[in-house]
């Protein structure tokens, strides 16, 4: 590579990044460039956040009626070796 080649970017993450347009209110971005925050950053970090609670949600209403069965044997048994807990 010649020094004026710029090496590859590289990308923490399994799968990288890529580029996505998206429209903001101008005097966020204003505000945020003011105060030196990244908003790919910030942006990238608040989705991810978004995107594992609705993930998490939607597991536990795919899951709810099993997640009832198992805690109706709970109360209904208890727990499994409770005699043998030291806590």
């Amino acid at each position: 590579m010649s020094p004026t080649q710029a090496a590859p970017r590289r990308h923490s993450g399994l799968a990288g990044k890529r580029a996505a347009n998206l429209s903001l209110s101008s005097d966020v971005i204003d505000a945020a460039k003011q105060l030196d925050l990244n908003l790919s950053q910030l942006c990238d970090a608040y989705l991810r956040e978004v995107v594992r609670r609705e993930q998490e949600r939607r597991w536990c209403q795919e899951h709810s009626d099993f997640i009832a069965a198992y805690n109706a044997t709970l109360e209904a048994e208890g727990l499994p070796l409770q005699q043998w807990r030291s806590f």
